[in-house]
Parts: structure tokens; sequence; C-alpha cells
């Protein structure tokens, strides 16, 4: 399985909702709170392509998009095969 990461922000819903996904697939992921973190939050637009929202997922080294990108990936039955890979 590809390493999946997830920059997130304190007290967002879309952030627990994309999570609630993964958790409930088993997936392990790596979270990173960059919204109080200019570092971390510039990393997160740097690697995304300017994308400044919450949250913003990577499997490996492709970049999902947001919660909805993620939602629209598991409705399409395509999340499992990027998991897999």
């Amino acid at each position: 399985m590809p390493k999946v990461e997830i920059y997130t922000k304190v007290m967002c819903p879309y952030c627990v909702r994309a999570k609630a996904l993964l958790d409930q697939k088993g997936v392990t992921y790596e979270e990173i709170i960059a919204a109080s973190d200019p570092e971390r939050k510039q990393e997160m637009m740097q690697r995304s392509g300017g994308r400044a929202t919450y949250p913003q997922i990577f499997i490996g080294d492709e970049h999902i998009g947001g919660c909805d990108d993620l939602l629209s990936l598991e409705r399409r039955g395509k999340l499992d095969a990027k998991l897999a890979a």
C-alpha cells in the first residue's frame, strides 16, 4: 500500500469526513496538521499546485485533491485500486 498523507486543519468537517473514509477502509495515513504551521502549509500548497483549502490528500506521490475528490474516487470505485497500487 502506498503512503497516504492528509494535510488538515483543526475543526475542519471536510478533514473529519476524509479521515473517516480512510479509517473505514482501514487505511493507515499520516495526518499533517498544516493550518497552524506556516512551513507545512507552504509545503502543502507547493505539493498540491497552489491549493490552500483543507484537506489536501496524497496517495504515494499522486495528489488526490480534497475531500470531495476522495469521495468521488470512492463513488466511482477507483479509490481501492489507488490504495492497492
